[in-house]
């Protein structure tokens, strides 16, 4: 039976490449050293969606060599024709060092259901028969009737938010339907943002409603022996519907309690009990306003 960790994969979204040293530590040497971790630990997805393109330069130079990851991209808003965006992922994939994507995600449904959705769609699609890519897919929310956009499009990949606190897509069937269509199914939020690890009492003003649930899942988590971080990948890694697990990390040392943490059995816990329901604390729009 393979790890847990292999489930994993790396979303590269808190690599601040702008920021100061801390410690004496650059950024590039902790991502040089999370990559090694990566390794090591058999974390083969790297999720580079949604990166500038100096952020792309600089994990091409840190990458070992083109099959260090198997490398997931996105592409640009399809407005500006099929061209423009095919010219974009193969300069995307040329920054990063990289010949073939694992996958090109178009980064929201909104992209897919507009005037330029279906030229977008089909050209993803020739780029996947040349083999520019091995696989495309969508990245989903709770509101875009994933499933419907499932079956309409027939993507490879799905990647959709769900955690412990937010099980809407699964309690639903929805997530075990679409891996059900033959689909792979990318989990990510699976921290919802970083709302389970944070103290409730230092959560956004706008987000305190959903402190006492957020409280009372901690407090089972602690009384059944286990850490926040632990119970969120537990849960996510657990999953029957999931391929792969979207964590990200912006040290070192978080990457390496990260793979310990997956790498321990998942604690016995009541999962249903810790859903939450409160719709600004499941908003993603709300986080952003943070």
């Amino acid at each position: 039976m393979s790890s847990p960790v292999s489930k994993l994969g790396l979303a590269s979204g808190q690599f601040a490449f702008d920021r100061a040293p801390v410690r004496g530590r650059t950024v590039q040497a902790e991502v040089r050293d999370i990559f090694d971790i990566a390794a090591k630990a058999g974390v083969r997805l790297l999720d580079v969606a949604g990166r500038s393109v100096q952020a792309e330069r600089e994990l091409g130079a840190l990458l070992v060599s083109p099959d260090s990851f198997r490398v997931c991209i996105s592409t640009i808003r399809p407005d500006r024709g099929p061209d423009i965006v095919e010219a974009e992922a193969r300069a995307c994939l040329a920054r990063l060092g990289v010949t073939q994507a694992d996958c090109i995600l178009v980064p929201s449904v909104a992209e897919l259901l507009g005037p330029h959705g279906a030229a977008l769609w089909d050209r993803l699609k020739a780029l996947r028969d040349e083999g520019l890519t091995r696989k495309i897919g969508v990245s989903v929310f709770a509101s875009d009737d994933p499933l419907g956009i499932a079956r309409r499009f027939r993507p490879d990949v799905v990647q959709a938010p769900a955690s412990l606190l937010d099980q809407r897509l699964i309690n639903d069937g929805t997530l075990a339907a679409i891996a059900g269509l033959g689909m792979e199914v990318h989990l990510r939020s699976i921290f919802l943002n970083g709302l389970l690890l944070l103290p409730p009492d230092r959560a956004p003003s706008h987000l305190r409603a959903a402190a006492a649930r957020i409280s009372r899942a901690r407090r089972m988590i602690a009384e059944g022996r286990s850490d926040p971080l632990q119970a969120a990948l537990g849960f996510a890694l657990s999953r029957p519907e999931a391929s792969a697990v979207l964590v990200g990390a912006a040290s070192a040392a978080e990457f390496n309690a990260i793979v310990a943490a997956a790498a321990s059995p998942p604690p016995d816990l009541d999962w249903d009990d810790m859903a939450i329901d409160d719709p600004e604390a499941l908003d993603p729009g709300a986080w952003a306003a943070a």
